[in-house]
């Protein structure tokens, strides 16, 4: 079953960014996954079975009051 992901998830990933970080933010949902590194910015493309398969946890950030 696929997984549920929304635009501003927060994904935590089995391996970790060569800057330390594994946390991504979702940025663009389709086909392809795009995910933007929380640690120094950096943007990847995944194919969505590639993406499901390297995500540890994902969850929803709180939202943001104005």
């Amino acid at each position: 079953m696929p997984l549920e992901i929304h635009k501003g998830d927060i994904a935590t990933m089995r391996k970790g960014h060569p800057c330390g970080s594994r946390e991504w933010q979702v940025y663009r949902i389709g086909a392809d996954i795009g995910i933007r590194c929380l640690g120094c910015g950096r943007r990847v493309m995944l194919p969505r079975r590639e993406f499901e398969r390297a995500v540890k946890s994902l969850r929803t950030p709180p939202p943001e009051e104005s």
